[in-house]
């Protein structure tokens, strides 16, 4: 078979489930257009031999049996679900890479020694309703049920009875599977560091960690005009040192850690007032946890000083504070020799900037990870889009993995 002629045909394919006319895809959980993606999926394992399963919320599994080793299970895919007006690549690429791959190593060696599965998760985007992981967290048997009977999307539709609607419900086998040996999930960067470095592999070593802050500034609202420079309490200025002072310091410190403040909000925010209040965000990531536990630390610390010499009070919350996830490393040396083997030099070995199905799964299984560049790091946009050529390299270093994986002693 031709890889990328047959990857081609299938992303056109799965591409007009939840299409739109400006590019890209609509393709929200338990949506009529992510129904109609699923079970067009089903059929479409069906047909190149795969046996197929869903669980009971969704998740979708497509098994080519091994005849040695059948109760060992090399798992590879993604989720099906995007953003709203989202691309085509994101999730969809990971389900469809694993599926040419299982299919062009089932016409050329035949059935492999351990079972081959591709995987399409339910959701991980958290797109629709607020709540992501549904699909790896149901997996793993690790979702609450309360904390979705009550949620609803933006049209005011309950989470379960769009479940139910979509022919799904609640986990009833509590059961956790054991008999996967691997998990590889292949997913475009989403970042630019790939095309940057003109590579066209990346072999992901961890998932970085993260801490979101939100912080509160209380000063004191005055006249822009009678209000001298040395008598004010401005927490825009109080903000806008923070915000040097932190940022000056990451950039010393260097990749891979990022800082970002995404989201002020100035009290009373108008032209002539001197702001007495501001709120805003702080989201900090690094793939070290000692490195990220240091740079919270004066994260907190730069706040509290430079509020206290401008007499400003201040609250700091820290509602996020996820560790890093690292890949298993015997896994991660498997994909690293594959990508030397498909693309040579053309490979880079990097963290995730970005969080992935493979952050939950690593918990309980070995999992790798591996990326394809992203044109001008755009994703999470209908102008999503990788060149065809590094889709295909990838789909050849997923399949040299998964024959290292699944066909060899």
């Amino acid at each position: 078979m031709d890889i990328k002629t047959t990857f081609e045909e299938l992303d056109k394919l799965f591409t007009s489930f939840g299409g739109l006319s400006q590019g890209g895809i609509t393709r929200l959980l338990y949506s009529s257009e992510w129904k109609e993606a699923v079970t067009q999926l089903e059929k479409t394992f069906k047909e190149i031999g795969l046996a197929t399963q869903f669980d009971d919320v969704g998740n979708l599994t497509g098994k080519l049996e091994g005849t040695k080793y059948p109760d060992e299970v090399i798992l590879s895919g993604s989720h099906i679900d995007t953003v709203a007006e989202g691309g085509h690549l994101d999730g969809q690429f990971g389900i469809l890479s694993a599926l040419v791959a299982i299919q062009s190593l089932k016409e050329e060696f035949g059935a492999p020694l351990r079972s081959l599965e591709v995987l399409s998760l339910a959701e991980e985007e958290g797109s629709r309703f607020p709540y992501a992981f549904w699909g790896s967290k149901n997996f793993f048997n690790l979702a609450d049920n309360k904390d979705v009977e009550d949620i609803e999307d933006a049209d005011g539709i309950n989470f379960v009875d769009a479940m139910h609607e979509a022919g799904f419900d609640f986990r009833k086998n509590t059961t956790v599977r054991n008999d996967i040996k691997a998990f590889v999930e292949m997913h475009i960067e989403q970042g630019k560091v790939l095309e940057s470095e003109n590579k066209s592999i990346g072999v992901v070593n961890g998932i970085v960690g993260q801490k979101r802050y939100t912080v509160n500034l209380k000063g004191e609202a005055n006249h822009a005009g009678t209000t001298p420079m040395g008598l004010r309490k401005d927490t825009v200025v109080a903000f806008s040192k923070i915000a040097t002072k932190l940022t000056e310091r990451a950039e010393e410190i260097g990749d891979p850690l990022v800082l970002t403040f995404g989201h002020v909000v100035p009290v009373p925010n108008t032209v002539n007032v001197v702001p007495g209040e501001v709120t805003f965000s702080i989201d900090c990531r690094h793939i070290d946890q000692t490195i990220l536990d240091q740079f919270a630390e004066e994260i907190e610390g730069t706040i509290k000083s430079i509020c206290e010499q401008s007499e400003i009070e201040f609250d700091i919350d820290r509602w996020m504070d996820e560790e890093p996830t690292l890949m298993d490393d015997r896994l991660v040396k498997v994909v690293e020799q594959a990508a030397q083997k498909r693309v040579g030099s053309e490979y880079k070995v990097m963290p995730s900037g970005a969080g992935h199905d493979s952050q939950i799964f690593a918990k309980y299984v070995p999992t790798a990870m591996m990326f394809v560049p992203s044109i001008a790091g755009i994703s999470h946009n209908v102008h999503e889009e990788t060149n065809i050529e590094d889709l295909v390299k990838g789909i050849e270093v997923l399949k040299e993995t998964l024959y290292e994986l699944a066909y060899k002693e």
